[in-house]
């Protein structure tokens, strides 16, 4: 059975998606079209892109696959090169085929093979496309491979809360994508949000598109865990035999519907049930990739750190230090794939359960460790990727921090040896620069984050949701957590005077002190002023009485105020955690593990739904 592997597409599915990830016009004129390339004589155009190589190195560490066939029509007079490329990028001419003759240019189906070999370190395989003193049009390129089975049935998992518009344009891009669309049995969209997709008129049209493959879920809020878990949850029910693959997919993504096919079939291809992952690129430069690998340091509190030879907001449009495009054409591994498009097969459920009622953050990163302890591997595929709002552009002064935090402490007991002496330092140096910099709602944040944890497995009774109301409350006593438009400032604008950073300092500790010392004896050195977000260290933010901050996001601003009775409280308050985590730390982390088998259960999450759990 052959399947197809990936479509050779030449332009990207909104203008928003710079065309050169898929096609660059190498020299001459060509009219590059979403399925179809039209060249004019003296013209090359190649597809040594994000979204046009083939990354032969993947197929070859984890699949059985032994040869990719590439069919295309083509009419006029040209000729087509498929191109290789080893770990060091020297490429090399791998099949060719000459295409039509001055008499004879009409359009025809040519055939291109080669072995998947020489790839496992690196490497991957592209068109040429050239003409000399013709045109030459190609079309319906297909990447196939004979596959051991076919395309298991799968599931489309979109868990959307209040991004309607965002929600609605993804589900349209599937709708607008037959062949894509093809490969997916279900389309199933739960919404958690207050403001439902379905008050909007665009709704009927856009469910209409879809037709039968359309399911629409409402719910509580449950986060991201609840609700892809939500889907997940459906897609498994009845017997094994009717259980179904899983795509889990962001709401607020631009979506490329081509990574259907290349996920579906990849995962197909594989010898064992894994985890296949689609990659992020960033919405608002959109010609950066994030992160081709990721790995955790939970006793740090820390995720999204690359792994060792995965690019990291790469430039893909750019060349390296030789002149030749920026691609991943070393293989590196990954330890999880975000859930912005990842693949869940149905036996990998069977085999370690559900996520984590954590509400959100981490709950991909805990599960892809958990399938990893079981010897389920994740594969984070280049070339299937799809456009999520930039991290770099969110502010961790926000509510959402608290879970980044506590599950991070949730994972750390769950998958490390827990060292309190590690994990007391990270909380130590966190709070410590947050309360200098005036950042006294974060040091609130991580302070009830740490404090809940120490609660026990009880505190996901509720899938969280009660951890998250409660979160905004906390934070709602703490002014800087508001974010102000430049309009609504009443402040002279000649003390809203710019003021850059320095350097950083030589030696922090005793840089933190002497900050410390300042504004314990209100002698800061400068009453007020104006800091860009870029600027915004603790080390120079903790200079100010009154910091007026630019949001990360640029779309407003923040009020840090020095207060000292607030630092000496929440420092009293720290040091009470933090000797609390030492001693009961340890005990804590065993419930969360003895917790694990029921909180990743059917039956809890069914309980979670309010579901019967005997209607599966």
């Amino acid at each position: 059975m052959r399947l197809t592997a990936q479509r050779g597409l030449f332009f990207g599915p909104s203008a928003l998606a710079p065309e050169d990830l898929y096609s660059v016009v190498e020299k001459g004129v060509a009219r590059r079209e979403r399925g179809r390339v039209h060249l004019t004589p003296g013209t090359r155009v190649g597809t040594n892109t994000y979204f046009g190589r083939l990354y032969a190195t993947y197929w070859q560490r984890w699949t059985a696959v032994e040869r990719v066939e590439v069919t295309a029509l083509a009419g006029g007079e040209g000729r087509i090169r498929l191109l290789a490329s080893d770990t060091n990028k020297v490429s090399r001419i791998v099949d060719a085929v000459d295409v039509g003759t001055p008499a004879g240019p009409e359009t025809r189906e040519v055939r291109l093979s080669a072995p998947i070999d020489r790839f496992l370190d690196g490497g991957g395989m592209w068109l040429e496309i050239t003409t000399e003193t013709g045109e030459l049009t190609v079309s319906e390129v297909r990447w196939s491979v004979l596959a051991p089975r076919s395309v298991p049935a799968t599931d489309i998992v979109i868990c959307t809360y209040n991004r309607v518009e965002e929600c609605l344009d993804t589900m349209q891009a599937l709708a607008d994508d037959p062949e894509a669309l093809a490969v997916i049995g279900t389309v199933r969209v739960v919404d958690q949000g207050s403001d439902p997709l379905e008050s909007r008129d665009r709704f009927s049209a856009v469910a209409q598109a879809l037709g039968d493959k359309l399911v629409y879920l409402r719910q509580p809020n449950l986060g991201g865990a609840g609700g892809f878990t939500r889907g997940l949850f459906e897609a498994t029910a009845g017997a094994p035999e009717e259980h179904h693959d899983v795509l889990f997919m962001d709401d607020d993504v631009m979506l490329e519907p081509e990574l259907l096919i290349r996920l579906t079939t990849f995962a197909a291809c594989m010898p064992q049930p894994s985890i296949v992952g689609g990659q992020m690129l960033n919405l608002l430069h959109p010609a950066h990739l994030h992160i081709s690998g990721e790995r955790a340091d939970p006793e740090n509190l820390v995720n999204g750190l690359p792994t060792p030879g995965s690019l990291r907001e790469a430039y893909l449009l750019g060349l390296d230090e030789r002149l030749l495009p920026i691609n991943q054409e070393r293989r590196t591994d990954t330890e999880y794939n975000g859930w912005w498009s990842c693949l869940i097969p149905a036996e990998v459920v069977r085999r370690i359960g559900y996520p984590l009622p954590i509400f959100f953050q981490w709950d991909d990163v805990e599960y892809g460790y958990r399938a990893r302890a079981a010897g389920i591997p994740t594969v984070s595929l280049p070339g299937a990727g799809v456009w999520h709002g930039d991290f770099g552009w969110k502010d961790w002064d926000e509510w959402h921090r608290y879970f980044n935090l506590r599950n991070g402490l949730i994972m750390a007991a769950l998958h490390t040896g827990f060292s309190t002496k590690t994990i007391n330092a990270r909380i130590r140096h966190l709070l410590s620069v947050y309360l200098i910099g005036m950042h006294y709602g974060l040091s609130a944040t991580l302070l009830q984050a740490v404090e809940d944890f120490l609660d026990g497995p009880e505190i996901l009774r509720d899938g969280s949701a009660g951890s998250a109301a409660r979160i905004r409350r906390v934070r709602a006593d703490y002014p800087e957590t508001t974010v102000h438009k430049m309009s609504e400032l009443s402040e002279d604008f000649r003390a809203l005077t710019v003021h850059r950073a320095g350097g950083e300092p030589s030696n922090e500790g005793l840089t933190w002190v002497k900050r410390a010392v300042y504004q314990l004896l209100d002698r800061v050195p400068h009453r007020m002023g104006f800091i860009p977000a870029g600027d915004a260290h603790w080390w120079h933010v903790g200079l100010f009485e009154r910091a007026v901050v630019t949001d990360m996001g640029e779309q407003g601003v923040r009020i840090r105020q020095r207060d000292k009775a607030k630092l000496i409280a929440l420092a009293r308050r720290g040091l009470q955690a933090m000797r609390r985590l030492h001693t009961e730390g340890p005990a804590v982390a065993e419930r969360y593990r003895a917790a694990v088998p029921e909180l990743t259960s059917r039956e809890n999450w069914a309980r979670l739904y309010g579901i019967q759990a005997d209607a599966d």
